[in-house]
C-alpha cells in the first residue's frame, strides 16, 4: 500500500516558504531603492519588478505541490506532469504580457523594474539551489515494499 504523502512535500515546502520570504525582502528593498532613485515612480517600478520576479517561481513550487496531492493514485504523474507543464505554459504566456503591459506604462522607471525583476529571480535561484542540495531523500523514498504494513 503507498504512503498517503510524498517525500518531496516538505522539500517543496520550505522552498516556497523561503522564496516567498526572499521574495518580501526584494519587494521592501526594491521600494526602497526605487523611492530613493525616482521618488514614488521608482518605488512603483520596483514593487512591480520584484512582485512579478517573485510570484512566478511561487507559482511553481505551489503547482508542485498542488500536483503532489494525487501521489498515491495511478494518475500520479500524469496529473502531476500535466500540472506542471500547464503552469508553466500559463506562466510564461502571462510572463511576456506583463513585460509587454509594464514597458508601455508611461510610469514606470525601466532600470528599477529591470533589477528588481532580476534580483527577484536570482534570489528564488539561489533559494532553489539552496534547498535542493540541502534535501535528504533517499532514491527509493516512497517504495512500498512487501511486508511494509504502513
Amino acid at each position: 500500500m503507498p504512503r498517503k504523502t510524498i517525500s518531496s512535500n516538505p522539500t517543496f515546502r520550505a522552498g516556497l516558504i523561503w522564496t516567498t520570504a526572499a521574495g518580501v525582502v526584494v519587494l521592501v528593498a526594491a521600494a526602497v531603492i526605487g523611492l530613493l532613485v525616482d521618488g514614488s515612480q521608482g518605488l512603483w517600478s520596483g514593487v512591480l519588478g520584484a512582485l512579478i520576479g517573485a510570484l512566478f517561481p511561487i507559482i511553481t513550487v505551489a503547482s508542485m505541490l498542488f500536483g503532489n496531492r494525487w501521489y498515491g493514485t495511478p494518475r500520479f504523474l500524469t496529473m502531476f506532469f500535466g500540472i506542471t507543464m500547464g503552469v508553466f505554459i500559463v506562466k510564461v504566456i502571462v510572463f511576456l504580457i506583463a513585460i509587454a503591459v509594464v514597458v508601455g506604462l508611461p510610469w514606470v522607471n525601466l532600470l528599477v523594474f529591470y533589477f528588481a525583476l532580476v534580483a527577484a529571480a536570482v534570489a528564488s535561484l539561489v533559494i532553489d539551489v539552496i534547498t535542493v542540495t540541502r534535501m535528504r531523500i533517499s532514491g527509493a523514498s516512497d517504495v512500498a515494499l512487501p511486508g511494509d504494513d504502513d
